[in-house]
């Protein structure tokens, strides 16, 4: 089923049209009536054609709405780019269907990345691999020698790629520095009138972003940005998985970009992820100070005339009043936090909360990609306890 928008890009001052294709019947499990089916595949088709003429379309991932263009072209490439307003030394990742894919795209996947595709793909983890000459645009690649590569585990990104005939080149599906989108409704938002289609496949399941890595000859992995596959999985099929020096320099400066060099995958610079209203990260070791001085801080902001929000863990959210609380899961199942952040930041905007505090996690596991996201989302501000 497809329907139509003519949306105005009014920032831009131009408009374009953008299609919509509710491909939803096909998600795994399902159980669509012929015809619904049948519309559902043809939309997909039709998406893929557009991808394969140089358009720009927006499609489900495991992990967060992507926006596509063929990596080979460098005009749709660069109406990617226009359209997300991202800076061009952000490299993007190219997205496969097919092992086969790989060939004439890379030229050598070693041992350890084998390994890695051979445990994790279909699934959420990049891969930096050295790049034929001109397999791809300069423009995916930031002008690295390096391109990163994933095969996302979501049937209609699949087929989508598919149907294409191409590899996708596909950042997150958001104007550059707001919160990546979990649903299509999300993409609209921020994308429509900027972009040639969006591909409705419902939401997504993980909710963060890719773990991009590089893997070594010698067996290390060396993690460029954390995501949804931990380092503790990464660990079992590497002898060793050390954070990048740029990350680790980040996350040891509360996730600030200012200094950092031209980055080797995407996420590893600029705020990303961030709502609109001012946001910081709150951190220290005992849970009730940190309660604490989080509603002291959401009390005076409120005093000063800010509409208030807080993002806490369930074992905590009784002890906060704000404008707007809402829940991360559990402490003990980050993987509810992974799933929930962005699109909590974005019911803070749509509360139209000017002042937000979080809580931190510890960054085993999955909550070192919850806590890479936050502080980016914060632009690296953080309120120790």
């Amino acid at each position: 089923m497809e329907h139509h928008q003519f949306l105005p890009n009014e920032e831009a001052g131009q408009s374009r049209r953008t299609r919509w294709w509710d491909v939803s019947v096909l998600i795994d499990g399902a159980t669509p009536e012929v015809q619904a089916r049948l519309e559902a595949e043809q939309g997909l088709a039709e998406a893929g054609g557009v991808l394969a003429a140089g358009g720009t379309v927006a499609f489900p991932t495991e992990t967060v709405y992507g926006l596509g263009a063929d990596a080979r072209n460098t005009a749709a490439v660069e109406a990617v780019f226009a359209a997300k307003g991202r800076p061009s030394d952000n490299p993007l990742i190219v997205h496969i269907a097919d092992l086969s894919q790989l060939e004439g795209l890379v030229t050598e996947v070693n041992g350890t990345a084998r390994r890695l595709m051979d445990a994790f793909w279909p699934g959420p983890l990049t891969l930096v691999l050295p790049a034929a000459p001109g397999a791809v645009s300069p423009r995916v690649t930031a002008g690295l020698d390096t391109v990163a590569v994933r095969m996302p585990a979501h049937d209609i990104a699949l087929r989508l790629i598919a149907a294409a005939g191409c590899p996708v080149a596909a950042p997150s599906a958001n104007r550059s520095g707001r919160p990546s989108p979990t649903l299509a409704s999300h993409v609209g938002d921020d994308l429509a009138g900027r972009i040639d289609g969006i591909v409705d496949g419902g939401p997504t399941g993980v909710g963060l972003e890719s773990t991009v890595v590089v893997a070594g000859d010698d067996g290390i992995v060396t993690v460029l940005r954390p995501g949804g596959i931990t380092a503790e999985q990464l660990a079992r099929h590497a002898a060793d998985v050390r954070l990048d020096a740029a990350l680790q320099s980040a996350a040891e400066a509360g996730g600030r970009d200012e200094d950092m060099p031209a980055p080797r995958s995407p996420g590893m610079k600029y705020t990303h992820y961030a709502p609109r209203g001012a946001l910081r990260v709150v951190t220290g070791a005992a849970p009730e100070r940190v309660a604490a001085a989080i509603q002291a801080e959401l009390d005076a902001a409120k005093a000063r005339g800010e509409v208030t929000g807080v993002l806490a863990f369930d074992e905590h959210l009784p002890l906060y009043r704000a404008d707007c609380v809402l829940s991360l899961g559990s402490l003990t199942a980050l993987e509810t936090a992974a799933h929930r952040l962005y699109a909590a930041l974005r019911r803070f905007d749509d509360g139209g909360v000017t002042f937000i505090l979080a809580e931190s996690c510890p960054r085993e596991g999955l909550g070192a990609a919850v806590m890479n996201r936050l502080l980016k989302a914060a632009g690296g501000k953080v309120i120790k306890v």
